[in-house]
């Protein structure tokens, strides 16, 4: 039914960049703040990890025949409405795929302090998210490592 091949990639596109993401966490605030290329880094890896997460998502939803999302919010909410996500990951994932929004598209720019706050407060929600996707997919090799 699912794509095993193309979940295990996006499923290991995540975990490369989280744990970047999570080398970066552990900096210090005025070290990541000073460096446009710690800033840089992280955004980048956050947007591929959100990317990633949220294709293994449209992937869940069309292939179960759920309908076709128009947007990356929708994904999240056709997820949550089937029992694929709790109603608090189905929150915090909507607001990350506004991240992904605005970080491909410029929508409002993510300065240093709020890349910084995300770094530190919203990892474990990227991490608890592909767990519930790879527990859906039934994919023993999908689960994400702790």
């Amino acid at each position: 039914m699912f794509n095993s091949p193309l979940v295990a990639d996006r499923v290991q596109t995540v975990r490369a960049s989280l744990g970047r993401l999570r080398g970066l966490a552990a900096a210090d605030r005025g070290a990541f703040r000073g460096s446009p290329d710690d800033y840089a880094i992280a955004e980048h890896h956050l947007r591929r990890a959100l990317q990633a997460l949220l294709d293994i998502g449209r992937h869940i939803v069309v292939r179960c025949g759920w309908g076709n999302p128009a947007h990356y919010r929708e994904i999240v909410s056709f997820l949550e409405r089937h029992g694929v996500l709790s109603a608090e990951l189905g929150e915090k994932g909507r607001s990350l795929a506004g991240y992904r929004n605005r970080l491909v598209h410029e929508y409002a720019t993510v300065d240093p302090d709020e890349m910084w706050d995300i770094l530190q407060s919203r990892l474990d929600d990227i991490a608890d998210l592909l767990k519930a996707l790879a527990l859906y997919v039934g994919s023993e090799a999908a689960l994400p490592e702790d």
